[in-house]
């Protein structure tokens, strides 16, 4: 099974201390968005979780305790730095001192197992086509030597995210096309693989790849291992992930980001962020006597071979 820390919420940066506390513990429960009575349980010993997944706007706050989980799982991280300042994203750090925080990361986890994601691509009056190059172009030169991989996707108009974002400026297929080549043109200036992400469009003739920022060849090649060959249904429309199972909660992030898909609004998040409980084996909450507990379904994508080598075995 790949345990994802990042979709739903920014848990390396707001819940690390209930995530070592689950690690410790064994075991974690996640509660359906949709059915809320409904709690799924994982468990968490190595031999259950293939790899750990993680998505982050900020990793300082869990990199002196990181090595807790990187010497015992396999790992992944994406790291996300955009362009935008803090009237978009309120509480994420500067461009300057992510690039440093994301330096630090690679240090410790290696550049094979760190994608840096720019995304998602936005226009407004202010983040422009050309300021988007100059931009990327920055990080693109400073990140280069600590990264294989850069992964960008553009904006999708959610209806909250026209309520939260009315300033946001349509893209047009010229304008993708146009901000894709330029992406391209530097990606390939670095020396940095670049691919799309949830993107049905081709983007191929700028050297862009399709999307696929987690599949199995990735992750295995990332940690000296082998995983099945299956298909990878994906999360989403245009995804070409492999599967995962997310252990956050909705409207939990207080990063603040304007275009967030997974919060309702930011002051939502801060009022709900009061239900936290570290100590808690669900992120948001606690168990409830009307709670249906299920063992969840912990599937293998490992090749099962006694002659695998795996990143642990180099140790």
């Amino acid at each position: 099974m790949i345990l994802n820390t990042g979709a739903r919420t920014d848990i390396a940066q707001y819940y690390s201390e209930w995530l070592f506390k689950r690690f410790e513990e064994g075991f974690v429960y996640t509660r359906n968005p949709l059915f809320p009575n409904k709690v799924t349980k994982y468990e968490l010993s190595p031999d259950k979780i293939d790899l750990v997944l993680f998505c982050s706007k900020n990793y300082k706050p869990i990199l002196p305790r990181l090595r807790e989980i990187t010497d015992k799982y396999r790992t992944y991280f994406h790291y996300t730095i955009t362009a935008y300042g803090s009237e978009i994203e309120p509480y994420v750090p500067s461009i300057d001192n992510s690039i440093q925080t994301l330096i630090n990361l690679a240090n410790m986890v290696g550049k094979q197992r760190l994608t840096w994601r720019y995304d998602p691509i936005l226009l407004t009056e202010k983040y422009t086509i050309d300021m988007h190059a100059k931009t990327f172009d920055y990080i693109a030169s400073r990140v280069a030597p600590y990264i294989n991989n850069c992964v960008f996707s553009f904006v999708e108009m959610y209806k909250k995210l026209e309520k939260n974002m009315p300033e946001i400026i349509p893209f047009t297929e010229n304008d993708k096309a146009i901000i894709a080549q330029i992406l391209g043109d530097i990606a390939k200036k670095y020396n940095i693989s670049i691919q799309t992400c949830g993107t049905n469009g081709d983007f191929s003739k700028y050297g862009i790849k399709s999307s696929g920022c987690a599949t199995l060849e990735l992750l295995g090649k990332a940690n000296g291992c082998e995983f099945k060959d299956i298909k990878h249904k994906g999360m989403r429309e245009g995804c070409h992930c492999i599967e995962s199972r997310d252990i956050g909660a909705y409207d939990t992030c207080l990063n603040g980001c304007k275009y967030c898909y997974a919060n309702q609004n930011p002051q939502k998040a801060w009022e709900i962020n009061k239900l936290h409980n570290p100590n808690s084996p669900l992120l948001l909450g606690e168990i409830m006597d009307t709670d249906i507990i299920i063992q969840g379904n912990q599937k293998s994508f490992l090749k099962p071979s006694i002659e695998q080598i795996t990143f642990f075995d180099e140790i």
